[in-house]
């Protein structure tokens, strides 16, 4: 079982370290750590105390170790008493403005940061720029007693990944920074890249215990095979491969009886757009015209449940927390707005709890079929992706036959159903498991590395 200890500092010059009875029982204990950084110190039983450590100054100046006067995780094997976790998060989009270093995601990050004492952790946020690689130092952004502060830093024990963008992700400076810390310093990376939907349909395919939830998917290859589906389903989806937001999605309806199509998407000024067309070339001729279809999906359309008319999804997240198990950590309803393709906030759309919508009954029979798909998608995609994935938003619909669909899985999932009165505590909870995680994979990288490391 984990234990968590007060560091305290001493005045004091000798590379020295008191620690409870409890940790230097049966242990030989040679060196401190905190991050990557590891110095030799003379380890002395605490004459008081059991519940804190206390590291002369002359320690703390050597490991780089910023005193927030918080409990922290121990971890200690071969010799060595690890401290922390120190806790990297690697994002872009830096702004020189002190009070506002990240710009509008200053306020997703503060909340992030916040958490160090729930958890007991010490994360901080930083980019490419703010690594010393001659030191072995970061200068990152810390979030203590209301301020924003800059704090030079070992390399942490993990990293969070937090880049905002495909473009960032692409970007070489920032792919190679990724690679050098994995490949060289062993730092574990948790949530990494951004999910294509078609690599995620094709991997969860093979997955028996989840196929169930996966609408027919294709890449875009003719307009027979978009004919062959409307046929099949009556109305289908074309989507960007790599898209998010809502952005770019269109939905195509087959008219039988009339023999006419209609698409209805976002046009670019931001309108809800509904077009009717006599025939499928004439509808891509002018709804496609200059774009290119070979980045785009064609999947089943699903006649969903509805609310006043309008179609609801559902967002619902999952985190892993601090022992490693997934857990549903926040779900809502998505009303589309009026003549909308997607469920977005940006296209008219509402955010409801699932209670405001159904009654007590239906609202627990859908919660409870919902978490188990989340929970089952989740495992499946941790377990058929590259990388440690510790985080997921999803997107779930429920047909009007009760089934279970999956239209998207985010590793880096946005945050706007949290602007919901009621959801505000799971925005919190969310971030303090993201952080707990944290913990979990500090403690398999020192105690079980050979489980981690698998680059």
């Amino acid at each position: 079982m984990r234990k968590r200890y007060t560091i305290e500092i001493a005045k004091n010059s000798q590379l020295v370290v008191y620690c409870p009875h409890e940790l230097l029982k049966d242990k030989v204990i040679k060196k401190i750590a905190f991050g990557s950084r590891a110095i030799e110190a003379d380890f002395k039983p605490h004459p008081k105390n059991n519940n804190s450590i206390v590291i002369s100054n002359e320690v703390q100046k050597k490991l780089y170790f910023p005193d927030f006067a918080i409990k922290l995780h121990v971890f200690v094997e071969h010799h060595v008493l690890n401290i922390g976790p120190l806790v990297g998060i690697f994002t872009a989009g830096f702004t020189p403005f002190p009070l506002r270093p990240l710009g509008d995601r200053t306020n997703f990050f503060y909340k992030l940061l916040s958490v160090k004492t729930n958890v007991g952790a010490i994360p901080f946020v930083f980019g490419e720029q703010h690594i010393n690689w001659d030191k072995g130092t970061i200068n990152g952004y810390f979030y203590h007693d209301h301020n924003w502060l800059t704090i030079e830093v070992p390399f942490p024990h993990v990293i969070y990944d937090r880049l905002p963008n495909r473009k960032s992700e692409r970007n070489p400076k920032l792919v190679k920074v990724k690679e050098i810390l994995q490949r060289d310093y062993l730092i574990p990376w948790y949530n990494p890249g951004f999910f294509s939907k078609l690599d995620i349909y094709e991997r969860l395919q093979q997955d028996h215990s989840v196929a169930i939830y996966l609408p027919e998917t294709h890449p875009f290859t003719s307009f027979s095979m978009i004919e062959n589906m409307l046929s099949k389903y009556g109305h289908i989806y074309l989507k960007p491969i790599n898209g998010s937001l809502g952005l770019g999605v269109h939905q195509i309806l087959y008219d039988k009886i009339q023999d006419e199509y209609y698409c209805r998407y976002q046009d670019r000024d931001g309108v809800n757009r509904l077009r009717k067309f006599s025939s499928l070339e004439g509808l891509f001729q002018t709804v496609f015209a200059n774009r290119n279809l070979d980045k785009m999906i064609v999947q089943q359309g699903i006649h969903l449940l509805r609310h006043e008319q309008r179609p609801i999804d559902f967002r619902i997240h999952t985190n892993k927390d601090d022992a490693g198990v997934w857990h549903v950590t926040a779900l809502a309803a998505k009303i589309a707005g009026r003549g909308s393709v997607t469920t977005h906030a940006r296209s008219g759309g509402e955010i409801k709890t699932l209670a405001e919508i159904f009654q007590q009954e239906e609202c627990n029979l859908h919660t409870e079929k919902l978490v188990n798909a989340a929970l089952l998608l989740s495992n499946s995609i941790a377990n058929n992706m590259e990388g440690i994935i510790a985080e997921i938003g999803f997107d779930l619909g429920i047909d009007k036959h009760g089934d279970v669909w999956l239209f998207e899985a985010n590793s880096k999932p946005g945050r706007s159903i949290f602007s919901h009165p009621a959801l505000k505590d799971f925005d919190q909870l969310t971030c303090k498991l993201s952080m707990a995680f944290a913990v979990f994979l500090t403690e398999q990288s020192i105690l079980h590395p050979e489980d981690v490391i698998k680059w």
